[in-house]
């Protein structure tokens, strides 16, 4: 195993405004674009971690907040969580920003678990420990492993 990582070293944020055809009639952004554009972002921040490709296993948690809307900017903000064996929890939070005004708000939090993989497209069983840095990281990393925890249970 290698020497742990630190939380900031692999946080990734993605920013991008969203346009009419990511909309429905009504203006408001589908929920499969945000998924999307957090699925990608989630995938960054894991490699970014791993230093290997890397592949979604499991979305445990989504939660829309508020709609996003044609004209916004969206920011997606994810950062390792957990890093366990071969994968890692990512958390994602979304947020959008009227640019005529400057408002930004929260409309989206979600956790990923990602999968880092080998050449052969095989789950890797060394990746990085995690190191915290913050009392806010602590708390995520202990949060992650009671997902992880329940998500057993219910298999």
């Amino acid at each position: 195993m290698t020497d742990p990582k630190p939380v900031s070293a692999s946080a990734t944020s993605i920013v991008r405004r969203m346009k009419p055809a990511e909309a429905n009639v009504a203006g408001n952004v589908h929920g499969g674009v945000v998924l999307q554009l957090c699925d990608e972002s989630a995938a960054t921040c894991a490699m970014r971690h791993a230093r290997r490709r890397v592949a979604t296993v499991r979305i445990s948690e989504v939660t829309f907040r508020t709609p996003v809307n044609v004209g916004e900017l969206l920011s997606i903000k994810t950062s390792i969580n957990a890093a366990f064996g071969s994968s890692m929890e990512v958390g994602v939070r979304v947020e959008a920003e009227v640019l005529e005004t400057g408002e930004v708000r929260h409309t989206t939090s979600a956790y990923f678990v990602m999968v880092a993989l080998d050449d052969d497209g095989r789950p890797v069983r060394d990746l990085p420990r995690l190191a915290t840095e913050t009392a806010d990281d602590e708390r995520r990393e202990r949060e992650a492993h009671e997902r992880r925890e329940r998500a057993r249970a219910t298999r």
